[in-house]
């Protein structure tokens, strides 16, 4: 990796070992309950730590991946995916908790496949948005991508799991809106969408999730418990934090401060200075992400680097938001930082193909057969009527 961006894999290397001590601080208080189940403080740090060191194996065989390759497999990852996500719904395979189906089998764990769901449509939508015949400015073409994204919001919609849902629809229309379609095309869309989107929200748990993000004090002890102590362990923190391991949250107060809000807990020990940091790395990321795309020379590149970018820095803006109380409660992970083997490799896998891309090696036009072969056809075309017209001469 010695010609790749030094920036980008120092931000994404402290931001997996800030993850590694916030996983092991907040998970180190066992509770009697999980202590007849033989839990004990370093459970869930070990089992992170072997997640780690997988996703460094990951993220160098996403390294060794050219621009080519990917372009090539676009279409084959992308129906895995597809494939993976619908083993959610089989007996034995699919994991059920929470009453939700989004985990299957996967030793020694569970893999969430939504998650690779998220990659292989940047992926996909790279090469399509690079393709000779994609016009941003026929609806049409913007139309093609969004039925193959509300094939996969069947799916999540179906196990339910609308933050990834959502998360998919908003990395999908940001890669349509960066590749310059017309904006009257995504507000037409969104808004035939909004009968749709309130029916959703109208289901019982999802309205309780957005009546508590309103005013969660009117129900602390209920529907707005999780926010509001969210809110407590920010506020506690204050500038400085109240010190490495010594949250009080995390005693069985604040529901998954290990998973979705884990940034409470990094503010609460952390303080603002603590919340501006981790912040900042992420900041660091979007903006070398977007840098390395700047310096392609190929739409197919450019469109992946820039797609990889918003689905890590997209995410992490979402898991801000719900913490702090700006968007209703979802269940999506901080990158990187997050307990969850799933969501860590796939982002690692991001950072390992954006550090590839980064060496500058494959800024020549990466094309495929099919149009290598529509080129020589119009090369020819040209070259023909060239010599017509120098023939009449």
């Amino acid at each position: 990796m010695a010609k790749c961006d030094k920036w980008l894999f120092l931000a994404a290397l402290l931001l997996i070992g800030f993850g590694a001590l916030m996983i092991y601080s907040s998970t180190s208080v066992v509770t009697p309950v999980l202590e007849r189940r033989g839990v004990t403080e370093f459970y869930y740090f070990k089992r992170h730590i072997f997640t780690i060191l997988v996703g460094f194996a990951v993220m160098f065989a996403a390294f060794q991946m050219s621009p080519a390759f990917l372009k090539k497999i676009s279409v084959p990852l992308l129906a895995l995916s597809f494939v993976l996500l619908i083993l959610v719904f089989v007996p034995h395979i699919g994991v059920s908790a929470g009453g939700a189906r989004r985990w299957i089998r996967l030793w020694p764990s569970t893999f969430q496949p939504s998650e690779l769901v998220k990659l292989s449509m940047v992926i996909f939508l790279a090469r399509y948005l690079s393709m000779p015949d994609y016009r941003p400015d026929n609806f049409v073409s913007f139309l093609k991508p969004l039925g193959v994204m509300v094939i996969f919001q069947a799916a999540f919609l179906k196990q339910p799991d609308f933050g990834a849902a959502m998360s998919l629809t908003i990395l999908t229309f940001s890669m349509l809106f960066l590749s310059g379609v017309k904006l009257r095309y995504i507000a037409s869309l969104l808004l035939l969408a909004v009968p749709v989107i309130i029916k959703l929200a109208m289901e019982p748990y999802r309205l309780r999730r957005i009546t508590s993000f309103l005013n969660p004090w009117d129900d602390a002890q209920g529907s707005g418990f999780q926010l509001v102590q969210s809110f407590i362990a920010l506020g506690s923190g204050g500038l400085t934090g109240v010190g490495l391991g010594s949250s009080k949250q995390k005693l069985a107060y604040l529901p998954e401060s290990h998973t979705d809000f884990i940034f409470s807990i990094i503010g609460e020990e952390f303080g603002l200075i603590g919340v501006i940091f981790v912040i900042a790395l992420f900041l660091t990321l979007f903006t070398k992400g977007v840098s390395i795309a700047n310096k392609a020379k190929d739409g197919f590149i450019y469109n992946l680097a820039i797609g990889l970018s918003l689905m890590v820095s997209l995410q992490a803006l979402i898991n801000f938001a719900v913490a702090t109380g700006l968007v209703p409660t979802k269940g999506l992970p901080l990158p990187f930082i997050s307990y969850g083997g799933s969501s860590l490799l796939v982002n690692m896998a991001a950072i390992g193909i954006l550090l590839n891309i980064s060496k500058g090696e494959d800024s020549a036009p990466v094309f495929n057969n099919r149009e290598i072969l529509a080129r020589r056809k119009a090369r020819r075309n040209v070259n023909r009527r060239y010599n017509v017209a120098q023939g009449s001469h």
